[in-house]
């Protein structure tokens, strides 16, 4: 996909992705899987379709999975880029996994030999991490993980990605995986309103028509929330995950270690836990244009071809 581009990376400069997406909880995650996709620096392993708990549905993999489907059939990687079912349901428990195909996909890649870095992005729930970690703790060392999810530090708070499986949380809390955090107050940072969408987005392709259609249908439907959303703009809440894998934003993270996360979803401290990276910044427009550009540009090489 990244060859369509004007430019390619070095391969020592690559690195191998799996994309880890509630898909069809909300409408960002599309942006964030398109922008991944158009990145020619990751070497994709395979996407891997989250639930995101029960609250609407009791298919939500299956409802991502199709999403994922629908994503890649637009960009045309359908059958080239692997799609795999994740767990359909949280952790009951602290030690017990979640069988799923892709917990198996992070187990196996993350075991085979490969000069190449394994980074896996969570855009949900981490029940799938949790699990693979349960079924073989030799991956803790081969893979980092980024997880958009969790609440402010340092007291925390209800947070959407880390209520639909808290177990799996305090799993991945407590192991040695190297984990990147990216919380709320962060992820909500990556603002875009409607308009900006239309302008930048919807003109460029099949793919970009269909990110802002979706948008505005989620933002429709879900107008009798006198809430959430707030009508004429959106977070791009899962986006950090690409673009922090394009620059670590070194000055944007402090490293704290792991709390322990109680069920009203507040951190506990001073827990003999590894450091992880807490993200407090990531820039919005360096996220942002480099999707836009992936966006256009991919466009401009399907009208060339």
């Amino acid at each position: 996909m990244g060859s369509l581009l004007p430019y390619d990376v070095p391969e020592q400069k690559k690195l191998r992705l799996i994309i880890n997406t509630d898909a069809k909880n909300e409408a960002d995650d599309q942006f964030a899987i398109a922008h991944a996709l158009l990145t020619p620096r990751f070497v994709q392993k395979g996407i891997i379709a989250a639930h995101f708990g029960t609250q609407r549905t009791n298919e939500s993999m299956m409802e991502s999975y199709r999403e994922c489907e629908h994503l890649l059939s637009l960009m045309g990687e359908a059958g080239k880029v692997p799609l795999y079912k994740g767990a359909e349901h949280a952790m009951s428990d602290e030690v017990t996994p979640v069988a799923s195909e892709g917990a198996e996909l992070i187990v196996r890649e993350a075991m085979r030999e490969d000069d190449k870095p394994l980074f896996v992005i969570f855009l949900g729930p981490l029940t799938d991490l949790a699990s693979a970690y349960l079924m073989e703790p030799a991956i803790a060392d081969r893979l980092t993980a980024i997880w958009i999810g969790g609440g402010q530090w340092p007291y925390g708070e209800r947070e959407f990605n880390l209520g639909n499986d808290i177990d799996a949380a305090n799993v991945v809390m407590a192991s040695p995986i190297p984990l990147w955090q990216v919380p709320r107050n962060v992820y909500s940072t990556i603002r875009v309103s409607l308009a900006e969408l239309a302008w930048k987005v919807r003109p460029h392709g099949e793919i970009g028509r269909y990110l802002f259609e979706q948008m505005v249908d989620f933002n429709d439907r879900n107008g009798h929330n006198p809430r959430f959303p707030k009508g004429e703009m959106w977070a791009l809440g899962d986006s950090p995950a690409v673009s922090l894998l394009l620059d670590h934003h070194e000055y944007g993270y402090e490293m704290k270690p792991a709390p322990r996360i109680t069920r009203e979803m507040n951190y506990v401290h001073n827990q003999p836990y590894r450091p992880i990276r807490v993200y407090h910044y990531v820039d919005p427009r360096f996220t942002l244009e480099d999707m836009y550009a992936k966006l256009a540009l991919f466009a401009a090489s399907q009208q060339g071809s």
